[in-house]
C-alpha cells in the first residue's frame, strides 16, 4: 500500500462498503462477553485470491483461519470466522473501510495502510487496542519482539492502535568496484554528511560516473520523501510532524535543502535525472551497470532490484559488489532522539474494530496472526522484513542486507505521520527540493515550503518556523 493524493473512489466500493456493514462484526444473537461459547468473526484485507496480494489472501483462507478455529474448539469454543476479500484501488479500499467504521460495521480485524492510523483516529473510527479488548492487549508476548521503532507503525500520540505486520528500512548502497577505484574503503560507514560529500568528491574523478543519487523533486514522489528529504530531516533532528504542528522553514529543513544544494549544485548528482518520469528506474538502470556510486534506497532495491535472479535490473555480483551502509545524522548525535544514525520506514498493519460484538475474541484472532508461527507461514519461505525480530533473525540468518535493516535500522528507524493532509504536505517537500536542486538558496526553499504547507494545514498557528 501506498500513500497517494485521495480520490472519490467509486460507487461499487461505497454499495460494498454499506452490505458489508450490514453483515459484519460479529452478526450473531450470542451474549457477547468473553465467555461466549459461539462467536462469529470477520477478517478484512485489500487482497484476494487470485488477484491483488493472492499469497497474503491465500494465508488467511488457508491456514489462519482452520488453525484459529481449531484453537478455539480445544477451548470449547465454536468460531465462525470468514475473510472479506478486497482487491481494488488502495485508495477505494481505504474509502471502503472508512464507509464501514462510520456506519459502526465492517470486519472486526481489519488490515490498513499504517498512514491512515492517525486519519482515522481523528475521524473516530479507530479506538487504541487496551480500550477496546482489555488488559490482554498489554501482555501480549508479541510486543516484547517488535521493537518500540517499529511499534511507531501502528500507534499514534503515544497510543497504540494497531499491530505492525512486515516494515521497510532506507539505508545509503555503494558500489564497491566504483568505491576500490576513487580509493575508498569497501566497509564504508560514514558518520556525518559531510563524509558522504567527501566521498562524492573522490567518486567525481571517475570518468561516466554520478557520485551520489539522492531522490529530488516532484517525478520522483513519495521515493523523494521517503529515500531523500524526510531521511535527511531526522538526520538533521527535525520531525515532519511533532507535538501538533507541521515542520516549515525550521533549520534542520534548511540543513535538508542545503544538503540537496550541495550535491547537485557542486557537480555530484545529476538534476536531469531527478526530473524525468522514468527517473528512479533510470537510477536503478544506472547503478546496476556501475554508472552511480553513492543511491539512497530501501531494502526494496537488495530485494527486487538488484536481485540477481528475480530483479528488474539485475545485478549478477550484487552480494560481492552492493555494500550498503546506515544513513548518518549530519554529524554524530545531530538526529531525532540525539542519534548518530536514521532511517525512514514504511508498511502495513492490522487493527480492530471498536465495533466489534466479540472484542476480546477479536483481539485473539489479531495477536495469533501476528504470532511467531502465524508470521513465518504468512511468508511461506520467502525473505522478507517483518515486524517481529524472533522471526527476523529465523528467516533473514541468510540475508546479510536484510539482518543487517532489522538489527541496526529498525531501531532507529521513523514514520511519516498518519495523517489525512500529509500527501500534500510532501509534495510541497518534493517542490522544495526541486528548487534547491535547481540553485535556490536552502533559506528562500524553505520559506516557500512554508507558504505552501501553511495553506494546507490551516494557516501558520499550524506551522513551527
Amino acid at each position: 500500500m501506498s500513500a497517494k493524493p485521495r480520490r472519490a473512489a467509486g460507487v461499487l466500493a461505497a454499495f460494498t462498503a454499506v452490505a458489508l456493514a450490514a453483515t459484519a462484526c460479529g452478526g450473531s444473537d450470542e451474549p457477547a462477553g468473553k465467555d461466549a461459547k459461539n462467536i462469529t468473526l470477520t477478517i478484512s484485507a485489500n487482497s484476494i485470491v487470485g488477484g491483488k496480494n493472492s499469497a497474503g489472501a491465500e494465508w488467511i483462507e488457508k491456514w489462519v483461519i482452520p488453525k484459529f478455529v481449531e484453537a478455539q474448539k480445544a477451548k470449547g469454543v465454536t468460531a465462525k470466522v470468514t475473510f472479506v476479500p478486497s482487491g481494488v484501488d488502495d485508495e477505494q479500499y481505504k474509502t471502503k473501510l472508512a464507509l464501514d467504521l462510520r456506519s459502526k460495521g465492517g470486519a472486526d480485524v481489519i488490515a490498513v495502510d499504517g498512514i491512515w492510523v492517525g486519519e482515522f483516529v481523528q475521524a473516530g473510527y479507530l479506538k487504541p487496542l487496551s480500550e477496546v479488548a482489555g488488559d490482554q492487549v498489554e501482555s501480549w508476548e508479541g510486543w516484547s519482539q517488535i521493537p518500540e521503532t517499529v511499534q511507531g507503525l501502528g500507534s499514534f500520540e503515544n497510543k497504540r492502535y494497531a499491530i505492525p505486520l512486515g516494515t521497510d528500512g532506507r539505508v545509503l548502497y555503494y558500489n564497491k568496484k566504483l568505491f576500490a577505484r576513487a580509493g575508498l574503503p569497501a566497509d564504508w560507514q560514514p558518520k556525518s554528511w559531510q563524509e558522504i560529500l567527501d566521498a562524492g568528491a573522490k567518486l567525481k574523478a571517475l570518468p561516466g560516473v554520478t557520485p551520489i543519487q539522492i531522490n529530488a523533486g516532484t517525478a520522483m514522489g513519495e521515493a523523494t520523501s521517503m529515500q531523500g528529504a524526510l531521511p535527511l530531516l531526522v538526520g538533521a533532528g527535525g520531525e515532519i510532524y511533532k507535538d501538533g504542528k507541521w515542520s516549515g522553514a525550521t533549520q534542520p529543513v534548511k540543513d535538508m535543502l542545503d544538503f540537496y544544494g550541495k550535491v547537485y549544485g557542486g557537480g555530484l548528482g545529476d538534476p536531469k535525472l531527478q526530473q524525468e518520469a522514468k527517473g528512479r528506474d533510470k537510477s536503478f538502470a544506472e547503478f546496476a551497470a556501475g554508472k552511480i556510486g553513492i543511491l539512497a534506497e530501501g531494502d526494496y532495491f537488495w530485494r527486487s532490484v538488484v536481485n540477481p535472479k528475480t530483479g528488474i535490473a539485475k545485478m549478477a555480483d550484487r552480494d560481492t559488489t552492493v555494500g550498503y551502509a546506515m544513513i548518518p545524522a549530519k554529524q554524530p548525535g545531530a538526529g531525532i532522539r540525539g542519534q548518530d544514525f536514521v532511517s525512514m520506514s514504511g508498511g502495513g498493519v492490522r487493527t480492530l474494530n471498536p465495533n466489534s460484538k466479540f472484542p476480546s475474541q477479536a483481539w485473539e484472532l489479531l495477536s495469533f496472526m501476528h504470532s511467531a508461527e502465524a508470521v513465518k507461514a504468512e511468508l511461506a519461505g520467502e525473505a522478507r522484513i517483518t515486524a517481529r525480530q524472533d522471526v527476523n533473525k529465523e528467516v533473514l540468518a541468510g540475508d546479510p542486507m536484510l539482518s543487517f535493516v532489522t538489527e541496526k535500522v529498525l531501531p532507529v528507524t521513523a514514520y511519516r505521520p498518519p495523517l489525512a493532509v500529509y500527501p500534500q504536505v510532501s509534495v510541497a517537500l518534493q517542490e522544495a527540493t526541486a528548487a534547491a536542486t535547481a540553485g535556490k538558496s536552502a533559506d528562500e526553499a524553505a520559506a516557500e515550503y512554508q507558504k505552501k504547507v501553511e495553506g494546507f494545514v490551516g494557516g501558520p498557528g499550524n506551522v513551527t518556523s
